[in-house]
């Protein structure tokens, strides 16, 4: 879900590499690898939901907001709902429960829950002043997550930037991260990874790059 661009598209491309069956479901159709099957519709449209869900053994949501944070801070509009991440994800759990898709995984961000407190001030007064509706629609996302009782598994990445790096990320479930930015393919790899790995089931992962 939200696999048109960003994170989202570069998890398509990871899970078509390692050889899944991948569905990619988003608003407007994305540029994907060859035999990656697109559903185009909006994620609170259950019609459209239950079709991407067909055949399905997992879930990825890395739903969000394209437009500038501050700009949507301050007339409180944007291109998608401003409550997208948690409205999707319970649509999207619904629709799972519908097709008995077991497992999910959902990109959060760091900065939620304990891991607040070890943002640098900058990024506190950022999550504070410039994004502080974001934070609150993830906290609510967060939730609706844990409650599920779905295998579950939520990665919170710290800042995304589009390089291309082939360098493993830093992954650790101790809110710990030894720096602030990561690349999409990173976290999409980590992605792919706790969609393979059971052990992953009802972990919260910090991702970022190493030191």
């Amino acid at each position: 879900m939200g696999a048109s661009r960003g994170t989202g598209a570069e998890l398509v491309e990871e899970l078509a590499e390692r050889g899944h069956v991948v569905t990619a479901f988003s608003r407007r159709a994305g540029a994907h690898p060859e035999g990656v099957r697109t559903v185009t519709g909006d994620v609170l449209d259950a019609d459209a939901l239950g079709k991407a869900m067909v055949g399905q053994d997992a879930v990825a949501v890395t739903l969000g907001i394209p437009d500038n944070p501050f700009r949507v801070r301050l007339t409180r509009r944007a291109s998608s709902r401003l409550d997208v991440r948690s409205a999707g994800t319970r649509a999207v759990l619904d629709a799972m429960g519908e097709h008995d898709v077991p497992r999910l995984v959902v990109q959060s961000t760091y900065g939620i829950g304990d891991t607040y407190r070890h943002l640098p001030l900058a990024l506190k007064a950022f999550f504070t002043l410039g994004i502080r509706p974001q934070v609150r629609d993830h906290e609510r996302q967060e939730e609706v997550v844990r409650e599920s009782g779905l295998a579950w598994t939520i990665v919170r990445p710290t800042v995304l930037h589009d390089e291309a790096t082939d360098a493993p990320a830093h992954v650790s479930t101790d809110d710990l991260a030894p720096t602030m930015r990561v690349s999409r393919r990173q976290v999409a790899r980590v992605e792919a990874d706790a969609i393979e790995d059971d052990s992953r089931h009802a972990q919260v992962l910090s991702v970022t790059a190493a030191a």
